[in-house]
């Protein structure tokens, strides 16, 4: 089995849809002939021609807007917001108008589009190069979120996303582009060619959005994750010697609450960890959900691990990251609780 980069995976997925179906279009800035700054769209106006994957102006709002008017002239725009920090020129474009055209339209409408963003810290970006927006998303019915964390997952969730008839917002940890990253930051990072989750299919295959999988079974302590701090959580574990079931949500807007809530009923206690900060952020919402669905079956406190609430610093990024020891210490006080 061909084994894959996520950047090599997610490029992968371009070309199985675009190949698959004419109406997929690919553009964005710098994703044309430059291949985007990541390189994930490399490759693709060669193949496939300038009239399937062309460069745009710097206009988020632009961007967007024109996917949402090819979205419903029948087309399926899969388009990459350069950094997810600069989103939020076009957050009216997506919230009001591509979320909303298929109830506005009592279904007459759709806008199958996918909107492509690196997103998260952990590269000394910087405050507008390492935001984690997820939650700004989620709060808005009509989009579909999704996280990957490996390139399986990222080649398997894109394909999934573009053929789906609901406009979904894609958020690809950039940390994770060429390999899994447990926050040792000075630790050499373990290439995704030498990780199980490396080896992609070739060819068509999706991964349902909306199904979680547990990473990594225990009994004594859940922990919710997803895109890098499924790493983190999986590091954590194991420095702490704590039996904890690691579960990688993958998409959050559907969420699979079924997964979560089999596993906090055996564990009896919950630690959620997500790089965002810490108020308003996503880790709230799951634990407002397992405390309305697992109330009678928990032991102890639920810990939510995130990011301050402050921007992101670039000085002082791993004293802001959530990295393994600050989780390994709320899973010891968990237990302890």
């Amino acid at each position: 089995m061909p084994r894959m980069t996520m950047i090599e995976a997610i490029r992968d997925a371009h070309v199985v849809a675009m190949e698959r179906d004419g109406k997929v279009v690919v553009f964005g800035e710098d994703v044309g002939y430059f291949g985007g700054v990541f390189r994930c769209t490399q490759g693709l106006q060669e193949g496939f021609g300038k009239d399937r994957c062309f460069d745009s102006p710097i206009n988020e709002a632009g961007i967007v807007g024109t996917a949402i008017g090819m979205a419903t002239y029948g087309l399926r725009p899969c388009v990459e917001i350069q950094f997810a920090d600069y989103v939020y020129p076009a957050y009216d474009q997506i919230v009001s108008e591509a979320a909303r055209i298929r109830h506005r339209s009592a279904g007459d409408f759709t806008c199958p589009i996918t909107i492509r963003m690196p997103t998260g810290g952990g590269i000394f970006g910087g405050q507008t190069h390492s935001q984690s927006p997820e939650a700004l998303f989620t709060h808005v019915s009509g989009l579909k979120v999704v996280v990957p964390s490996n390139p399986y997952d990222a080649k398997g969730l894109l394909i999934a996303a573009i053929e789906d008839d609901n406009p979904v917002v894609f958020l690809e940890p950039k940390r994770l582009y060429n390999g899994p990253f447990d926050g040792h930051h000075d630790r050499p990072v373990t290439p995704w060619s030498k990780h199980p989750l490396g080896e992609v299919p070739a060819g068509h295959y999706t991964v349902p959005l909306g199904k979680a999988v547990v990473r990594r079974e225990g009994s004594a302590v859940t922990v919710l994750a997803y895109g890098t701090m499924v790493y983190v959580a999986e590091a954590a574990a194991q420095e702490s010697g704590i039996d904890a079931e690691v579960i990688d949500l993958r998409t959050l807007h559907p969420l699979d609450l079924d997964t979560i809530v089999a596993s906090v009923k055996k564990t009896g206690r919950c630690v959620i960890v997500h790089e965002a900060t810490l108020t308003s952020g996503f880790g709230a919402e799951l634990a407002a959900l397992v405390q309305e669905h697992c109330f009678y079956h928990l032991e102890a406190p639920i810990r939510r691990i995130a990011g301050w609430d402050t921007p992101y610093p670039h000085a002082q990024e791993w004293t802001y990251f959530p990295g393994p020891a600050r989780l390994a210490a709320a899973l010891v006080e968990v237990m302890e609780s």
